[in-house]
């Protein structure tokens, strides 16, 4: 049999917020499955329970082979060995014993017949950039992009069956997305990969769309899932107007066959009151015309509902989706006032600013460079989070900074609750409020953050920035775009255009970039952070 995963009427809900699942059934084959649906959709929460981090309520979860599984926030101990990130600590040292004259029985048993192991491993590093990772080094020496790469590299050198990405892209850099994309186009198995990354998507060969809780299929990568998608919408547009226009139709049909019952009725009771007729007669042509009304009136009044059941039927199949409405704050800074000084800056882990840097009036910078060059390192020293090593960053205006890891939220508190943290004067209707044009409405405000999925995180985080007092006049993001779906992205977006500070922003999400309007383009590289032209961004060696 081809290694997949069949889920039988599969039920789960997180405590304290609605159902996720009830009763889902859907099979995963052989190739490679793009799971999208928007943010809060349960993509990680399929994800995680098809893994087993997950227990689900009711139904069942069956994978043919063996899984490995690569969530969307890699956490890995900072005092790991490479070696032991990667699962071939053991062996490792197996071998090495071995080859120093020590035959003692357990080494062999613990080799097996993977002689190989380091020079695969080492192959590995080297196919997913990390070449320049020694196996001896530990995991507090690497980036956040690297770590995420290390944990592929372990899943890889295991060879599972089946292989479940979650938002894989996220922290890496140009450099590593290629050697990402390269080992997802050769993976031989089955994978399902959840992703905000088109080119990534357009790698697979299906696309599983989740929504309300039921999935639908469409067949080749996400270019063409959109053109069917788009098919599908303005069909279901042109029903709605089919729909409308019948349902307008009835309305009128049911009208004016209550003004000809209503003329039949006054007619009939005009020939009774003239008595023209025996009172017989006209006792038998008066019930046979309220039979017929009767009659006349139940089958319109049917039509219309069944036309009004078409129109619903119809509007339920057009796609509505909400989207996060970001207001930014109102903060204009004049193009010539100073916001931020960097002088012989040197920092914490190396890299340095050796000339001075200015920023002035509302610039917006694009921070890039390579995975672990130095970008959040000084971002969290603008910010105040970290000490320079020597030198000075100072910021002449009310700044505020979202960190890629989203960590400025307490999982033990409601979405309202870290709201309200970064805004103590602020009224409870206020932050409800803000809180509902992020999408957290009603309950949602009030579920724990440690339930969030990325996407929801990163609008919990958010809104608490915006809400923050003084408002920021320079506003620092560090892959804002990590785990947000597109039309999230779209509207982060539009926010970002309208907003009149100054702003920072860190990421290798170039469309993302090229969309909201940079004027500088800075890049961390070999310690230094050097000013770049735009010609040169996009062409990663």
């Amino acid at each position: 049999m081809p290694t997949s995963i069949s889920i039988t009427s599969l039920s789960f809900t997180w405590p304290g917020a609605g159902a996720v699942f009830e009763g889902l059934d859907v099979a995963f084959g052989p190739g490679r499955t793009g799971l999208v649906g928007i943010n809060g959709s349960g993509k990680s929460t399929l994800l995680k329970l098809i893994a087993g981090d997950l227990a689900p309520a009711d139904g069942a979860v069956r994978v043919a082979g063996e899984i490995g599984y690569l969530p969307q926030n890699v956490t890995l101990d900072t005092r790991l060995k490479v070696d032991e990130a990667l699962g071939i600590a053991a062996k490792r040292a197996a071998l090495h014993a071995i080859e120093e004259g020590d035959v003692a029985e357990e080494h062999f048993e613990t080799v097996g017949d993977d002689w190989d192991v380091e020079e695969r491993a080492l192959a590995t590093l080297g196919e997913l950039g990390l070449g320049h990772v020694e196996l001896d080094r530990t995991i507090g020496e690497v980036s956040g992009g690297e770590s995420v790469l290390l944990r592929l590299a372990a899943l890889l050198l295991r060879r599972p069956d089946v292989l479940l990405l979650d938002e894989p892209t996220n922290n890496l850099d140009l450099y590593a997305r290629r050697r990402l994309y390269a080992a997802v186009e050769s993976w031989p198995g089955v994978m399902v990969v959840v992703s905000h990354d088109r080119e990534l998507l357009d790698l697979v060969d299906q696309i599983a769309d989740l929504r309300s809780g039921e999935i639908s299929w469409y067949g080749g990568n996400y270019s063409a899932y959109e053109e069917a998608l788009a098919t599908e919408q303005e069909a279901a547009e042109r029903m709605v107007r089919v729909a409308e226009a019948d349902l307008k139709k009835q309305k009128r049909e049911l009208v004016d066959a209550q003004v000809k019952l209503a003329r039949r009725k006054r007619y009939g009771q005009k020939m009774w009151d003239q008595k023209r007729e025996p009172k017989i007669v006209m006792g038998a042509r008066k019930r046979a015309a309220q039979e017929s009304a009767g009659k006349h009136r139940i089958m319109h009044e049917e039509k219309l509902a069944e036309a009004k059941e078409r129109l619903d039927d119809a509007v339920v199949a057009v796609r509505d989706d909400d989207e996060i409405r970001v207001d930014l704050p109102y903060t204009a800074v004049p193009p010539g006032r100073g916001v931020l000084t960097l002088r012989e800056l040197e920092l914490a882990y190396g890299a340095r600013v050796a000339t001075g840097f200015d920023l002035h009036g509302p610039e917006r910078i694009a921070l890039i460079g390579r995975n672990g060059s130095g970008k959040t390192t000084l971002l969290r020293t603008i910010a105040g989070e970290l000490e320079p090593v020597a030198g000075e960053a100072t910021a002449h205006v009310p700044l505020r900074f979202l960190p890629q890891r989203l960590d400025v939220l307490d999982d033990e508190l409601s979405v309202a609750e870290n709201v309200a943290r970064f805004a103590p004067g602020a009224t409870n209707n206020r932050i409800r409020a803000r809180l509902a044009r992020f999408l957290f409405r009603g309950a949602r405000a009030d579920q724990k953050a440690a339930t969030l999925s990325g996407g929801e995180r990163f609008r919990a985080a958010l809104a608490a920035l915006m809400l923050a007092e003084p408002a920021p006049q320079l506003l620092m993001l560090d892959e804002p775009t990590n785990n947000l779906d597109m039309a999230s992205v779209q509207q982060l977006t539009s926010a970002l255009e309208s907003y009149e500070g100054a702003l920072i922003v860190a990421s290798h999400d170039l469309p993302f970039l090229e969309s909201i309007g940079i004027t500088r383009w800075l890049m961390v590289e070999d310690g230094e952070l050097k000013e770049i032209t735009p010609e040169t961004v996009g062409n990663p060696a």
